[in-house]
């Protein structure tokens, strides 16, 4: 399978999407007015500590405080005394220490701080913000709050796991922890002593400017996306990347010379005359991505919502009515549907708290066949995610890793006209509304003998007609020559009673 990186750029706009195959399976889209803020590092003032909740909130200089919680917090004490000690703390250990000391112990209202953006801001949320930085770089990430020396899960073989820890372990002065990422496989000590050279100036730059002037201040900006995309993304993996601006090609050019010269032959111009997203087919499945339901090759379909607390994905049979029995048509259905259901929740970057609703299943194999098929389909996604067994009512309850917000919260806004719930009262329903408030209102109406009811056009409709009798009771009740006037311009909710000519 050939997998890919296309990048669509203009002026105002970046997308970039990850092909496997020849799927879209990861889409992410940065405006310049709304640029990613996750890896930014910031001197920021402390304006609230809260200790009932642990936390505290920072003032970075965006138009929401960030969240800063207790465990995020490097200890100075505890760093005090590391300095002075042997490399012999861990991350692990770090977050231990300031989960037993209270928040009000370590931050004072007032006081200036280092964090890094953690998650960006989610809705109505500031950002999620850390006092332990890290600094990534092509093959290492490097962790100035801790001693420790790690390697990427993703590297798997065991002897160049033990090789690139005995080169860190050797290249790694005192002070400052280091990860290998995936990049880092079959590299040698010159390129990993460079790039770790590259992050420590960079370090020292960032502690320069955290001595001069006062907070807020942005102490350091991640890469924008597409050298983000080429410093994280481009692995042995990726064959190829396409890009249709020439003048953001020649730009990575000089980065993938300067960080990854192996790669530099990887990189295409896109020149052909049509949009690079319809020419992949990513347009198409990126519409379709906003949608709520998705269909399934069988006929079977899954219902996708999103709330602010979860989001919930509902599996149905729709058209596909199997060919042996219910069981098996189920358990089929349930099947097919993981495999949408994991291409969905990256294609969309869905995060937070997910519960799927699959088809009730009888037999306990199916539910393990489900189950089980579930959980290794999810190890394609990069994101991380926590998976319970499936309940007794069929409900399976997972999570996954959100740094950034969805692609339907990125892309789109609540509907101004059912605002967001996706619902509107009936016709029917807003004809009773109109009958009640005509009655409140009668009496306000002094000698007026004749109303005019303005409208939307659809429930004038439905008053005139299925309603009719409703309106000549009305009329009746009242003693009042009633008359419609539909109004285009009318939310279908929105009536107004006026005095008729």
């Amino acid at each position: 399978m050939s997998n890919s990186l296309v990048m669509n750029c203009s002026p105002h706009e970046i997308r970039v999407a990850t092909v496997e195959g020849r799927r879209p399976v990861e889409i992410v889209v940065e405006r310049k007015k709304d640029q990613s803020l996750v890896g930014n590092i910031y001197k920021g003032r402390v304006t609230r500590v809260l200790p009932g909740m642990q936390a505290a909130f920072v003032d970075i200089g965006l138009e929401r405080a960030a969240f800063l919680y207790v465990a995020d917090i490097v200890d100075p004490k505890k760093k005090a005394e590391k300095d002075g000690d042997t490399r012999d703390s861990t991350i692990s250990e770090a977050t231990r220490d300031a989960y037993h000391r209270p928040i009000q112990s370590l931050l004072n209202e007032g006081q200036e701080i280092m964090v890094q953006v953690a998650k960006e801001p989610l809705g109505t949320k500031g950002a999620r913000v850390t006092s332990h930085v890290s600094i990534a770089g092509r093959h290492l990430v490097y962790m100035p709050t801790v001693d420790h020396v790690g390697i990427s899960r993703r590297i798997t073989d065991e002897e160049e796991r033990k090789r690139l820890k005995e080169i860190l372990e050797e290249l790694v002065p005192q002070g400052g922890g280091f990860v290998a990422r995936t990049a880092a496989e079959g590299r040698n000590p010159e390129e990993l002593r460079a790039d770790l050279d590259f992050l420590r100036q960079v370090w020292n730059d960032i502690l320069t400017r955290m001595e001069s002037g006062p907070a807020p201040v942005t102490l350091y900006e991640d890469l924008d996306l597409v050298l983000r995309t080429a410093r994280d993304m481009i692995t042995p993996e990726i064959e190829a990347v396409h890009i249709d601006d020439e003048g953001e090609h020649t730009r990575l050019v000089r980065f993938i010379r300067r960080f990854m010269p192996r790669s530099l032959d990887k990189l295409k111009l896109f020149e052909r005359p049509d949009a690079i997203f319809d020419a992949f087919g990513i347009e198409a499945e990126l519409n379709r991505a906003l949608g709520r339901k998705v269909w399934l090759p069988s006929g079977g379909y899954l219902i996708i919502d999103q709330t602010e607390a979860l989001c919930a994905i509902d599996i149905n049979t729709g058209r596909y009515v199997g060919r042996r029995n219910l069981e098996d048509t189920i358990a089929r259905t349930n099947v097919e549907a993981i495999d949408e259901i994991v291409h969905q929740l990256r294609l969309r970057n869905i995060g937070g708290i997910i519960i799927i609703d699959f088809i009730d299943m009888d037999q306990e194999s199916n539910r393990n066949r489900v189950f089980s098929e579930l959980t290794e389909a999810l190890k394609r996604d990069r994101a991380k995610t926590n998976i319970l067994k499936i309940s007794e009512l069929g409900l399976v309850e997972m999570t996954r890793k959100r740094v950034r917000e969805s692609l339907a919260r990125s892309m789109s806004e609540p509907c101004f006209y059912c605002d967001g719930t996706g619902l509107l009262k009936s016709r029917t329903t807003v004809c009773h509304q109109i009958y009640r408030s005509m009655v409140r209102e009668a009496e306000a109406m002094g000698d007026e003998r004749a109303v005019r009811i303005a409208l939307h056009p659809r429930v004038a409709e439905t008053l005139g007609r299925e309603e009719r009798a409703m309106l000549a009771e009305l009329e009746a009740r009242l003693d009042l020559k009633l008359s419609l006037a539909p109004r285009a311009d009318f939310h279908l909710e929105h009536f107004e009673f006026s005095a008729a000519d």
